[in-house]
């Protein structure tokens, strides 16, 4: 039997340790490289996943740079007292139709009504509603409204637009419909209205979608809970409590079908009150939203493909819907807007129907946009009855054909045009002032 090797024998040949070391390095670096490469295979597969796929440069990229900035600075100035001033800001539809804009003035106290806020002027050739020879315009205010951004005693103050000669500017419709609510308005019309819009980084892509892919499909989303359901929720909390202090009458919000896309409803507002308090709510929103970085947008098929277009389902009744036995009223108006279907299609978005006929489809809750149709609880038709009106026998209907990005001025003047005025054909009526 050979000896066995004694450690301490001179013949036995012992390793290096730097060399033992050295190997253990390689197997340790080995490991790594592998666990690295395995880790970009798995990252490169396509995840079929209903959540985007984060990451923080996405997140950097989506979000306007202003929103980055120290909002505590901000905040120490906003603190600073007025000295007895208020800060009031003026609120106008600029040219588009679709967008609004704002500047502010100092008043030397509160004002208490509408009657205190004076007139004011700008520029109209920078807002497409003037030419640059001729370009001042006249901001008359309608509608006052406590200031959510800069607190009380503060004010926002939406106006109408008047042109050099005291003439209603193109895109300021609220002038015809203020006629045309002060004729009917022994009807009492109610209005309640349902804003859907989406929310976008400033990228132009829907906010929380992954960059280069879709969520999953449509059907988790719609009054969904969870981060990997409901993206921009904060934005959408905000603008609730900030409509509630400035006193529009926002009465509910919820996430819509698509990702990203959201609801608010403001009413019951009667007459021209309806779209007062809408317009001063999208203002509202698109100034919460730029306080977070992103873009509200009010397009009405903002996706194309598999998903829901966005609305402004019109909800609406007279005294005499409202009564017992109000369902033959509601019937009769239903007949009447059977018969002007071309007119409200071309009122009921800025384009004359050319934005509504991508989102009226017949498909994704919508009706075909060369048809007229109603039913009870049917979100597949021009007008819904819902169902409890069915049953109760009175009560309201529902105009679904209105778009995302209508003015709500041009709406509710369109169907108290044909319901209440008995209006027919595409025609207007002039009317005099009442």
């Amino acid at each position: 039997m050979p000896p066995v090797p004694n450690e301490a024998d001179p013949e036995v040949p012992r390793m290096d340790p730097r060399i033992l070391i050295f190997l253990l390095y390689v197997m340790i670096l080995h490991e790594l490289v592998s666990g690295w490469m395995e880790y970009q295979k798995q990252i490169a597969k396509p995840k079929k996943q209903a959540g985007p796929v984060w990451s923080s440069r996405a997140v950097a990229m989506s979000v306007s740079h202003s929103s980055r900035l120290n909002k505590l600075v901000r905040e120490q100035y906003m603190r600073l007292p007025q000295g007895g001033l208020v800060q009031v800001t003026y609120v106008w539809i600029d040219g588009s139709g679709e967008g609004v804009r704002c500047k502010s003035r100092t008043l030397d106290k509160e004002p208490k009504s509408i009657e205190d806020v004076p007139e004011w002027n700008f520029d109209g050739s920078s807002t497409a509603q003037a030419e640059g020879s001729n370009s001042d315009m006249f901001l008359v205010p309608v509608c006052m409204f406590r200031d959510p951004f800069c607190l009380d005693p503060n004010k926002l103050v939406l106006c109408e637009v008047l042109k050099y000669n005291r003439k209603p500017a193109e895109t300021n419709l609220r002038h015809t419909c203020k006629k045309v609510m002060d004729l009917v308005k022994d009807s009492h019309p109610w209005f309640g209205m349902e804003q859907e819009y989406t929310l976008l980084g400033v990228n132009g892509h829907p906010y929380g979608w992954p960059d280069n892919g879709f969520p999953g499909p449509q059907g988790p989303y719609y009054c969904g809970v969870g981060a990997d359901k409901v993206y921009g929720r904060d934005i959408v909390e905000s603008h609730y409590k900030a409509c509630l202090y400035a006193g529009v009458k926002i009465c509910g919000t919820n996430a819509e079908v698509m990702p990203s896309q959201w609801e608010f409803q403001v009413g019951p507002c009667e007459g021209i009150e309806m779209g007062d308090h809408l317009w001063m709510a999208r203002f509202i929103l698109h100034r919460v939203c730029e306080d977070f970085g992103v873009v509200a947008t009010l397009d009405p098929k903002p996706m194309t493909g598999n998903w829901n277009g966005a609305g402004c389902h019109t909800n609406y009744s007279t005294e005499e819907m409202r009564k017992e036995g109000g369902l033959k009223h509601i019937e009769a108006a239903i007949e009447k807007l059977s018969k002007r279907h071309d007119y409200h299609i071309c009122v009921y978005d800025p384009r004359g129907g050319r934005d509504n006929s991508r989102r009226l489809t017949g498909h994704h809750e919508t009706s075909n946009i060369f048809e007229f149709s109603a039913g009870v609880a049917n979100r597949g038709a021009s007008i819904r009855i819902p169902r409890q009106v069915g049953q109760d026998g009175f009560g309201y209907f529902e105009d679904r054909r209105p778009a995302a990005n209508c003015d709500p001025y041009a709406v509710t003047e369109a169907i108290m045009r044909t319901t209440v005025l008995n209006e027919t054909g595409v025609e207007t009526k002039e009317y005099a002032e009442h």
